[in-house]
């Protein structure tokens, strides 16, 4: 269907709709990034005692649950701050299309992510910090348009990849004090994600041939 005919049920196009869950996303960001940025200034007012508390100990049973809590925190200001311009500009790029879907796209990477650290990383560290995020939502955004058949967002895709591919270098163990894992596994969840949230499309139903009639001989 083209994009001009399509309409929901309360008579809004497409493009309307669309303009609609891109103010969604907006908002869903900047009160995402609001919300880490006060846990941030308590947990440094705290001396970071969330981070160590709320972290990902890898392969500790009792951390599991750190797996939710872990990407809403941070270990100094340098930290939030490297990662909120990020995490803003692909959150809402990875968003801008539906918030439902962003949001299962959003426990994917999480889920994925964590559980990479958690399977992986020192056991030695604790680990906290949304770049799990960042990268998801990179690789989600690079594949997206290709998954959906989107030519906007295959073209958002590319010029991301390039003007970040310098990010890439991230998902290789080049500094110890950097979790690649959790960078490596939160891309290829975005990656995964890309596909399973890829929009159906239905199949086109083939109408049958109208029934062939035969004439009867005894009629004129």
């Amino acid at each position: 269907m083209a994009l001009k005919n399509a309409v929901d049920p309360q008579g809004r196009s497409a493009a309307e709709l669309m303009i609609a869950e891109a103010k969604k996303a907006l908002w869903v960001m900047v009160g995402l990034l609001a919300l880490m940025w006060v846990v941030q200034l308590f947990n440094s007012v705290d001396s970071y005692r969330l981070s160590q508390d709320l972290g990902i100990t890898s392969r500790d049973i009792g951390s599991l649950p750190e797996i939710v809590t872990a990407p809403f925190l941070h270990a100094s200001w340098a930290h939030i701050e490297g990662n909120s311009g990020p995490l803003f500009i692909f959150g809402f790029l990875a968003a801008y299309r539906g918030v439902k879907k962003f949001l299962g796209v959003t426990a994917l990477i999480i889920a994925a992510s964590g559980l990479g650290i958690w399977l992986t990383g020192p056991s030695s560290a604790i680990t906290v910090g949304a770049s799990g995020l960042v990268f998801g939502y990179f690789g989600y955004i690079m594949v997206r348009g290709i998954f959906d058949r989107h030519l906007i967002d295959i073209v958002i895709g590319a010029v991301m990849a390039l003007c970040f591919a310098y990010q890439l270098t991230a998902l290789l163990p080049t500094n110890e004090q950097i979790s690649w894992q959790g960078h490596l596994f939160g891309f290829a969840a975005g990656i995964v994600g890309g596909w399973f949230f890829r929009e159906k499309r239905q199949k086109p139903e083939l109408t049958p041939p109208p029934p062939a009639f035969q004439k009867d001989p005894g009629s004129i």
